[in-house]
């Protein structure tokens, strides 16, 4: 009988951040956040409990209201998936946080006065690294590694040192991946197994991402209801 996600709590993060220089300029990414709104999407018509906390997007969508909590920096992003970190079944990290934030943001506009400034910066907050300091094992996380080369080995390393169950692998590709409706993926597990999958609609990856989940959890759900005999 196929695993259901029905009922089950599930934290999705989408879209960038933006990390602010001064009030009118910041630092982030081509994130349109598409990906982690059609796994939300797709979660909420399988009758999941969806939270997704996304960052500034341009997307329509059919969640209802209550289920999206929006922030726009990668610190606010964490502080809003906290308070769900010991409540959920599964986190599903799409979100491209800015890896770096400014060290110091303007309260007022820079003006342009010299002709080179330094702009310095400092790590920003890694949420699913966070998480993974936290997980129980009958928690579920799934990853995004965006790579321009060395994808797997990269993937395998976030897999490792963030405590993922799956790592979703694409990489920004021509009329692939970040801005497009379309995407091409691969997904490695925790015994390093992969699954490849051909280039699609981002609905359709959403699914195909779902389905590789729902083994993950049938898999937790069978390991726990192993009973060990101590019989002698």
């Amino acid at each position: 009988m196929e695993t259901s996600l029905k009922n089950k709590k599930i934290l999705i993060t989408a879209g960038p951040t933006r990390e602010y220089i001064d009030p009118v300029r910041f630092i982030s990414n081509e994130s349109s956040g598409k990906m982690g709104y059609e796994i939300a999407e797709a979660l909420h018509k399988m009758g999941a409990d969806v939270i997704l906390v996304s960052g500034p997007v341009s997307i329509k969508s059919t969640l209802p209201n209550h289920k999206t909590i929006k922030v726009v920096t990668g610190n606010e992003m964490l502080l809003e998936c906290q308070k769900h970190f010991n409540s959920i079944d599964i986190a599903i990290f799409c979100a491209a946080v800015a890896d770096y934030k400014p060290k110091i943001t303007s309260g007022i506009k820079i003006k342009k006065i010299e002709n080179n400034v330094t702009l310095e910066l400092q790590k920003n907050v890694d949420i699913a690294l966070e998480f993974g300091k936290l997980k129980t094992a009958n928690q579920i996380s799934v990853g995004f590694a965006l790579e321009t080369n060395n994808v797997l080995e990269n993937s395998i390393g976030k897999l490792k040192k963030k405590n993922f169950d799956l790592v979703v692998m694409n990489s920004p590709n021509l009329n692939k991946g970040f801005g497009y409706d379309t995407n091409k993926i691969a997904i490695v597990h925790t015994d390093l197994s992969l699954h490849h999958f051909p280039l699609k609609s981002k609905k359709e990856v959403a699914i195909d991402i779902i389905s590789l989940i729902k083994i993950n959890v049938k898999t937790k759900q069978r390991i726990g209801k192993v009973k060990i005999n101590t019989t002698i």
